[in-house]
């Protein structure tokens, strides 16, 4: 792993060029990677091959191109990481929150060992997800299509984003209940959709719990009082 440590000093470098991205009196080069990402530098093209950066607050971190082979990033916060093109064969992403990270290009992710959301493309029946709304029966999320969910049951879309490396894109976006809470404001509502294996448009891998289908249809929706939500207490 080329990270030189000299006079007490850790050095992470370009592992194409060798030259230094960003140096460091950290005690460890986990600290150091910490501690560059904290300062907001630039650590495209960084070799942390081999790295132990498990649990490390990487959040919006730039390893665009970085060589990440081999690395342990289980449980790390990768959170709106730039990881285009980065190289992550063979690295431990198990609990690893990828939330709106940018894997475009990015090689070496086995979506079947960070994407739990992946087993529903394996159930042979109607599977139900929810569909997190506002106040006027919306999609909350920006960009999106704005379908009038009070419209009828039965929605479709004709050209769903496919790219599973992307997060968000064009399609019907269904998630867990557990994301729907997570976003959920005052005055918003939870529905129940019901699609099978084959509507699936796209699962993002390492997603947060929210993927898109191409088509499903509104069979209900949750009391989201007795759920925990807009409830005092």
């Amino acid at each position: 792993m080329d990270t030189q440590v000299t006079d007490q000093k850790i050095a992470i470098k370009n592992w194409i060029t060798g030259g230094v991205l960003f140096e460091t009196t950290a005690i460890d080069l986990r600290a150091a990677v910490v501690a560059a990402v904290g300062s907001g530098a630039n650590l495209s093209g960084a070799n942390l091959s081999r790295a132990d950066l498990s649990r490390a607050n990487l959040s919006g971190a730039y390893l665009s191109g970085a060589d990440l082979s081999g690395a342990n990033l289980s449980r790390a916060y990768l959170s709106g990481a730039y990881l285009s093109g980065a190289y992550l064969g063979g690295a431990n992403l198990s609990g690893a929150d990828l939330s709106g990270a940018n894997l475009s290009r990015a090689t070496g992710v086995d979506p079947w060992r960070s994407t739990p959301l992946l087993m529903l493309l394996d159930q042979p029946g109607p599977i139900r997800a929810y569909k997190l709304v506002d106040t006027q029966y919306h999609s909350p999320i920006q960009g999106t299509g704005k379908i009038d969910y009070a419209s009828g049951t039965e929605f479709a879309v004709k050209d769903a984003n496919t790219d599973v490396t992307q997060d968000c894109g064009a399609g019907i976006n269904l998630a867990t209940f557990a994301w729907c809470a997570q976003n959920w404001q005052t005055g918003y509502r939870v529905l129940i959709a019901e699609f099978i294996a084959a509507d699936i448009a796209a699962i993002p891998t390492a997603s947060d719990g929210k993927f898109r289908v191409h088509r499903c249809t509104i069979v209900g929706e949750v009391d989201i009082a007795a759920r925990g939500l807009g409830v005092t207490q």
